[in-house]
């Protein structure tokens, strides 16, 4: 690492650590580090040079007034909730936070330039054209939408397991590529599709490790193939994502057990993948309309 750039660690030292709420950094989500921060209501500006990581911040709070200083370019504005700043790697920043009635929650999303480069070699984007553009104070509800996911999932201690979180990435790290990069090409799988044989294989693969906390990467080296790509050509061929298909396969194998054993419902739960009894019932109900102790 070029030791002039700011780590994400340090980024957050200079940010005050203290506020540091929540962080995704032991849960294991493939190079994506996502943190909850509240910061105080008071005055604060820090300088901070250039970051190792792109970085994305989502207002969770009510508004606060918000300068930026990006090269020669200064952003002065009254920053809503829901508004979102984008500052890409290796660039530095300046920024003013003027006080305020409330603390401010914020939400941080740190993505190595690596994590972006894997899923644009899956695509018609060369990795070393990749051109990202500073965004301050913008209302994007679908980078909004995917943020509080990967927010609610880390909130929840990510019970909804490693490739869900990673699905999740792999739609923000491609919503980045087309909306806030300079590079125009269209995105796509190509002409690229999952043979018979490797999508059975795949399946089966599934089914045979229900119980695990599957990943993109368990999955796809299973077939051979690279992460990103299964993710995109498997949906292509079955119609719902990775994760989408291992949720309903859970569900149809938790069906099954109530039915034909005697088994207690919090261990149905675990041998089937889910991680308690509270998760297999949520995912059940939402696919079946039923609870588990109703079809019991």
């Amino acid at each position: 690492m070029n030791h002039n750039l700011l780590s994400p660690i340090e980024l957050n030292q200079r940010m005050n650590q203290n506020a540091l709420v929540l962080s995704s950094q032991q849960m294991d989500w493939n190079g994506i580090l996502v943190e909850q921060y509240q910061y105080a209501p008071t005055l604060s500006e820090v300088e901070l040079p250039a970051l190792s990581d792109h970085w994305f911040l989502l207002n969770l709070g009510q508004p606060h007034y918000l300068t930026q200083k990006h090269g020669d370019r200064l952003h002065e504005s009254m920053i809503q909730k829901g508004d979102s700043m984008f500052v890409p790697a290796g660039q530095s920043s300046y920024w003013l936070c003027h006080r305020s009635d409330t603390h401010r929650p914020m939400l941080n999303i740190h993505l190595p330039p690596e994590l972006i480069g894997q899923v644009a070699k899956t695509t018609e984007i060369d990795p070393n054209q990749i051109d990202f553009v500073n965004h301050f104070g913008k209302q994007d509800l679908n980078l909004q939408h995917i943020a509080k996911l990967l927010l609610a999932e880390l909130q929840s201690g990510g019970i909804m397991g490693r490739l869900y979180a990673e699905s999740l990435t792999q739609a923000l790290v491609i919503h980045l590529l087309r909306h806030y990069s300079a590079i125009t090409q269209i995105i796509t799988a190509g002409n690229r599709s999952l043979t018979r044989t490797q999508l059975r294989q795949a399946i089966d693969y599934i089914h045979t490790h229900l119980n695990r906390d599957l990943s993109l990467a368990e999955l796809a080296s299973a077939i051979n193939i690279s992460p990103t790509y299964f993710a995109s050509l498997f949906k292509q061929a079955m119609g719902i994502s990775p994760h989408q298909y291992v949720i309903q396969q859970r569900v149809e194998q938790a069906k099954l057990m109530l039915s034909k054993t005697d088994l207690a419902i919090a261990d149905i739960a675990l041998q089937v993948g889910f991680s308690s009894q509270s998760h297999l019932t949520q995912q059940f109900k939402r696919l079946t309309g039923m609870t588990p102790k109703q079809v019991r």
